[in-house]
């Protein structure tokens, strides 16, 4: 199965079971499924991506991560440009596009990142955002086997985002594409190196701590930092 029918195939098993979870927290009522899952999302971290990652940190010279990571940056701006269309965030979606004009022309295919010493911010936009942003609600906290936190909302964005936004995922070229996948995950994994070392120290119950922190998260980047109106 490759990466894409994952999310689904989660939201399925997931609402399956919705019915016969018992939880305290009402925004996680698959709460002994999830721990499942984030213990397996552990165990992969812990036995192929950390060391992965930090292989990588060590090989890799600092300038070529800043390109990996720039050149990953800018296709995700094109999630970023559809998602703002969108919800209407016009002004936003003007930078959006400049960002992808000048670091794609000008940056080398997006390696350096010029837009952003140009005062064109990098924005954080995506399909399940707007689902929010239209009063779709969060929906049960939910852990994608590979992905991580979600939510059902934020599950069926990545769906939508994967199948259509997302260039990496557009490659027709199955090995190139699985490379180019493999190695945005693990620039991910290396450039969160230092916060998951500091939350593995500082976390007592580390599934709660994420779960918290993610779902407070997604709840910002819905409102733009706003707080939510009284109901």
């Amino acid at each position: 199965m490759n990466f894409l029918g994952k999310p689904l195939l989660c939201l399925t098993a997931a609402s399956l079971l919705a019915g016969c979870a018992v939880n305290g927290d009402p925004r996680d009522p698959l709460e002994p499924l999830n721990r499942s899952i984030h213990s397996f999302n552990e165990g992969v971290d812990r036995v192929a991506l950390k060391p992965l990652s930090m292989g990588y940190r060590a090989i890799a010279p600092g300038p070529v991560q800043d390109g990996v990571r720039n050149f990953y940056s800018n296709l995700d701006d094109v999630t970023v440009l559809a998602n703002n269309l969108l919800q209407f965030k016009l002004d936003q979606a003007s930078s959006d596009f400049l960002r992808i004009a000048f670091n794609s022309g000008f940056g080398l295919f997006g390696l350096i990142d010029i837009a952003t010493p140009m005062g064109l911010k990098k924005h954080n936009e995506d399909f399940g955002q707007t689902l929010g942003r239209w009063g779709v609600g969060n929906g049960p906290y939910l852990v994608l086997p590979f992905f991580g936190p979600s939510s059902f909302r934020d599950g069926v964005g990545l769906a939508v985002d994967s199948l259509t936004t997302d260039l990496v995922y557009q490659n027709d070229h199955v090995p190139s594409r699985n490379q180019t996948v493999a190695l945005r995950i693990v620039s991910r994994r290396s450039d969160l190196q230092d916060a998951k070392e500091a939350i593995d120290e500082a976390a007592l119950d580390g599934y709660e701590f994420t779960r918290d922190f993610n779902m407070e998260r997604r709840e910002a980047l819905v409102q733009d930092g706003r707080p939510r109106p009284v109901e």
